[in-house]
């Protein structure tokens, strides 16, 4: 779980700020979107087959740049 801890003078708006930054960092956002809904075996493999062909055009123009 996250949290911080409010300094004696520290405005909110900073506190705040501070929370969301180590909120992205954690990753939480990410993770809750990826549990919003139930999600088939069939619709992950065809998710996680399309990250790969992404993952495999991206590396492999960064081959052809040197």
């Amino acid at each position: 779980m996250t949290q911080i801890i409010l300094g004696d003078s520290e405005p909110i708006e900073s506190a705040l700020r501070r929370f969301r930054r180590k909120v992205s960092r954690a990753g939480l956002f990410s993770d809750m979107k990826k549990n919003r809904c139930f999600e088939t075996p069939a619709e992950k493999h065809k998710r996680k087959e399309i990250a790969r062909h992404r993952e495999r055009r991206r590396f492999r123009n960064r081959r052809k740049s040197y």
